[in-house]
């Protein structure tokens, strides 16, 4: 994440709604990837520091779980990330708002990075509209009065559907020691799941799926059948050679999100350090310079951590053959890169 400021001068984040120096309302721009400092100079109506206008997503307004703004005549009532939601929580729970607030500042970090890395929110496959969407559902285990007894995180045709127990700290901790994962986070769901959106939309029916399958297999292989063999069978041998986490080997479409999930952590976590100052800003935008700088980064998070008394915020090892796959999805992203 870049730095952001307000008008004022004083530091912001990504995520403020307000500044502590100067006391302006805070909103993200995504049009123009900064902060705004907003007064509001009649009701519904605010105010940059350059006099142009802007109201708040509605979801910002309303419930406080956004923070972005768009330009006042603009004809929708949401922003662009608040706008790819099919199903919100319930909420007549007052406790699924905090849970929804988390879910949806992951998104918009989800949503940055995309279109800033260019990446089309809506496409065609195999000539039907394809548009990224997203649902955020309880199941039976959270709520006995909804339908769904169970509700699987995953990918289908642009929606991406989300356990809404991910945003439980306490729930999702459990979930994770229960499956032995050493990484498991709302962002890191929503990246994994965009990954599979953007097979569909940028490799599917390209002439690159040969690349594909030379480096991750055949996508085409029975998906069901996997991963029942892979959860009957988690402990294959030397996984750590050709795969990012343990969980890419359960097909060549988890091996491909799992690649790109990480592909966006690298982006995304290299733009703050070098932004911040922890490593020099380069100009050169190969995957290798990526990957040196990434290699000298995540010993200083995990040595940070570890001093803190915290597990090591990146737990995994770029194998000669994850590199191979991380390149393929740089090309990918990025074919002039």
């Amino acid at each position: 994440m870049k730095k952001f400021s307000c008008s004022c001068g004083q530091t912001v984040f990504f995520e403020n709604t307000q500044c502590y120096a100067c006391g302006s309302i805070l909103a993200y721009d995504f049009e123009k990837d900064t902060m705004r400092a907003l007064t509001q100079p009649e009701v519904g109506v605010y105010q940059s520091r350059d006099k142009k206008q802007y109201k708040l997503c509605k979801n910002y307004e309303q419930f406080g779980v956004c923070n972005v703004c768009v330009i006042h005549d603009s004809p929708s009532e949401w922003c662009v990330a608040c706008r790819l939601n099919q199903t919100i929580p319930n909420l007549d729970n007052p406790e699924n708002i905090q849970y929804w607030k988390k879910l949806e500042l992951a998104k918009r970090r989800l949503i940055r990075t995309l279109l800033s890395l260019n990446l089309p929110l809506e496409s065609m496959v195999n000539q039907q509209e394809c548009r990224l969407r997203f649902a955020f559902l309880e199941d039976q285990r959270r709520n006995p009065d909804v339908p769904n007894e169970f509700v699987y995180t995953g990918h289908n045709h642009g929606l991406i559907t989300v356990n809404l127990d991910e945003a439980d700290d306490v729930s999702r901790e459990q979930v994770k020691v229960t499956t032995g994962e050493n990484y498991r986070t709302p962002l890191g769901h929503l990246r994994h799941e965009s990954g599979h959106y953007y097979f569909d939309v940028l490799l599917a029916n390209s002439q690159l799926l040969d690349g594909f399958r030379m480096l991750f297999g055949d996508e085409s292989v029975d998906y069901k059948q996997s991963l029942d063999n892979y959860y009957s069978h988690k402990q294959y041998q030397q996984w750590q050679n050709d795969f990012i986490s343990r969980y890419a080997q359960a097909h060549p479409l988890e091996d491909w999100a799992e690649c790109w999930a990480h592909y966006l952590h690298m982006h995304d976590t290299l733009e703050t350090a070098r932004c911040q100052n922890i490593i020099e800003d380069i100009s050169d935008n190969s995957l290798d310079e990526s990957v040196a700088d990434w290699s000298s980064l995540i010993v200083i998070m995990n040595e940070l951590n570890r001093s803190m008394g915290l597990n090591d915020t990146y737990p995994f090892v770029l194998s000669d053959e994850v590199i191979r796959k991380l390149n393929f999805v740089h090309q990918v992203i990025d074919p002039t890169g």
